[in-house]
């Protein structure tokens, strides 16, 4: 179904048609050019939608957030003072030639991204808020720093 994930796509794929599979992050539109931001468990991809191919255009005018979407495209590199240094695809985009809606999905009532949350908001939604990256620290650290706690002790 993917060639690659989102995460995984670089410079060293320019011109090359991959496949995507990954959950609308946002949707920008720009006056005739739809944005994507698509992402999976490696990361973000920026996929450009541009009006030429018109039967694209308008599924991409009807994505919302969170939809689980399947896109074909060619690796190009984003135009010079655009690119994103915090993203491991941030020197290229997917020029977007076929996009599929695998699943549509309700809204969220808020990004997941979002840090300014009211503690009502994120208790009424708490299995979204749980979607989130957490400020605590995981499981698997505080394990590890009780075993090595206990380890001095004896």
């Amino acid at each position: 179904m993917r060639t690659h994930y989102c995460g995984e796509v670089n410079a060293s794929h320019v011109d090359q048609i991959v496949t995507l599979c990954g959950w609308n992050h946002r949707r920008r539109d720009h006056g005739g050019v739809i944005f994507i931001d698509l992402r999976d468990r490696e990361g973000l991809t920026q996929v450009v939608c541009d009006p030429d191919r018109a039967e694209m255009f308008k599924i991409a005018e009807d994505v919302r957030n969170e939809f689980v979407l399947k896109i074909t495209g060619k690796v190009r590199r984003r135009p010079a003072g655009t690119e994103n240094p915090n993203l491991a695809s941030g020197e290229i985009e997917i020029l977007c030639h076929e996009l599929e809606v695998l699943n549509a999905a309700v809204t969220p009532p808020f990004q997941l991204d979002e840090e300014n949350l009211s503690e009502n908001v994120r208790l009424t939604h708490r299995v979204i808020d749980l979607r989130r990256r957490s400020p605590w620290p995981s499981a698997a650290s505080l394990t590890k720093r009780a075993s090595s706690t206990s380890q001095r002790r004896c």
